[in-house]
């Protein structure tokens, strides 16, 4: 079967077209954008991708379309295949109905850390030997690709996005996936370009808990309200809840942390590699989701000691004469604050906060009252002010205590950072896309200033 994928370069979508490869089809696609990492994952995987949505991307005709969410009427693409009746599907609904039907679905909901907890969980099943498979929003370090089918009849853990389906399906993914095991990892407000207020969020991710059964588990964040409102109309399935004294937390113990069900330690240390309080709230939604489907607590241990991270998640991506850079996928004020909380845990030095404002929440200005507190966790902070952002960034980000730099390009601010860095700064670079390349070629300018002499 030959399948066509509209808007490929999304990290869901490359997801399905590295699965329809493994099952032996033939896969092409469209999009008007790629970046690493997903670019270069379809790229090692053979399968060809196409500039821009030109009609004659579907020549010969292939046996269906798989449309991403990115795709609206008007495209020449879609109206091609509406025109001349080509068969067409959502990215959900093909993966409904030939990955995940028959098989034990974990799916992992939430505003933020859905990511590295379905990174998490994948690597718990697959460190204790249940060879499952996966569809990650990101490119897990231990296994080197974002999706895979896994053994026959194994588990299948899969991030589980509230975002709508497609342009022809506007429920939030999540409700095609049936899970066995359902994280609800926290609820904020987003995507204020699809849901009016965080009522709506709230409402979908019911729909998404009525599809569990009474057989299966919900793994819940006691410490957030939403999902309490959740719940609260009406919930079919036993909750297991994290972060609270009746469900698993975690003490701080020499060397990481004790884990706590329900009072009684049941691991007297784990190791987790990533800083972070969100990154150890991660850790418990996917040790109770591992433990829900039957994997032993002696296992989860060694196994979260041996977890390398998620690209783009506080990555490294270049170290120049004690100066360090990271990728990191931040784009919600909440994500921000602890990714910088999570730095100040980490390590000792300045912390140079560059923010690229690209999702649609972003750029509509949704988040901009809330910036200024959030930002004030670093030492300096940069703003990319692209075109598009439809706010003043001066005027909203005034109050940031720290000192403020507003660029027009990417490269004005990669220039300046190189002018303002020294020794032992960290620069986390924040955007859920590409950043004008900067993750790339930031390293690669500190180093020929280091050559030159030229760093402060």
């Amino acid at each position: 079967m030959h399948l066509h994928i509209l808007g490929i370069c999304g990290t869901f979508m490359a997801g399905i077209a590295a699965l329809a490869r493994e099952a032996g089809h033939r896969v092409t696609g469209s999009d008007a954008n790629a970046w690493p990492p997903m670019s270069t994952q379809l790229e090692a995987l053979g399968i060809e991708v196409m500039q821009g949505y030109d009609p004659a991307h579907l020549q010969p005709a292939p046996d269906v379309v798989v449309v991403g969410n990115v795709i609206t009427r008007g495209n020449p693409a879609i109206e091609h295949v509406l025109d001349s009746g080509l068969p067409y599907c959502s990215g959900p609904e093909w993966l409904a109905r030939h990955v995940l039907a028959g098989r034990t679905v974990l799916a992992v909901a939430g505003t933020h850390g859905k990511t590295t907890t379905t990174a998490m969980l994948a690597w718990l099943l697959e460190h204790a030997g249940l060879q499952p498979g996966f569809l990650v929003g990101g490119l897990p370090a231990n296994f080197g690709v974002s999706a895979r089918l896994g053994a026959a009849g194994a588990p299948f853990v899969i991030e589980a996005d509230e975002y709508d389906t497609a342009f022809f399906d506007k429920r939030s993914k999540f409700v095609h996936y049936r899970p066995k095991v359902a994280v609800l990892n926290n609820l904020e407000f987003d995507h204020a370009d699809i849901f009016a207020d965080l009522a709506a969020i709230e409402r979908q991710f019911h729909h998404l808990v009525r599809t569990v059964p009474g057989s299966g588990r919900l793994i819940v964040n006691a410490e957030a309200p939403a999902l309490a409102r959740v719940l609260a109309q009406g919930c079919w399935t036993p909750v297991i809840p994290f972060n609270s004294d009746a469900g698993w937390q975690t003490t701080p113990r020499p060397g990481g942390f004790a884990l706590q069900v329900g009072g009684r330690t049941v691991v007297p240390t784990i190791d987790l590699p990533l800083p972070g309080a969100h990154n150890r709230a991660n850790a418990l939604a996917a040790m109770a989701a591992a433990s829900a489907i039957g994997v032993p607590d002696a296992a989860l241990a060694p196994a979260m000691a041996a977890f390398r991270g998620v690209r783009r998640r506080l990555e490294v991506v270049g170290e120049v004469a004690g100066i360090r850079v990271y990728d990191d996928f931040a784009h919600h004020p909440t994500a921000i604050e602890v990714t910088l909380a999570a730095l100040r845990e980490h390590a000792p030095g300045r912390i140079l906060a560059v923010l690229e404002p690209r999702s649609n929440t972003m750029r509509r200005g949704e988040h901009a009252a809330a910036l200024p507190g959030v930002l004030s966790g670093a030492d300096a902070v940069y703003v990319l002010a692209r075109p598009d952002l439809q706010w003043n960034a001066a005027e909203a980000l005034a109050a940031v205590l720290p000192p403020l730099v507003i660029c027009a390009t990417a490269d004005e601010l990669a220039l300046r950072l190189v002018a303002d860095a020294t020794t032992g700064d960290r620069i986390v670079l924040m955007s859920n896309g590409d950043f004008g390349g900067l993750p790339q070629t930031l390293p690669k300018q500190l180093l020929a200033a280091h050559a030159a002499g030229t760093l402060p």
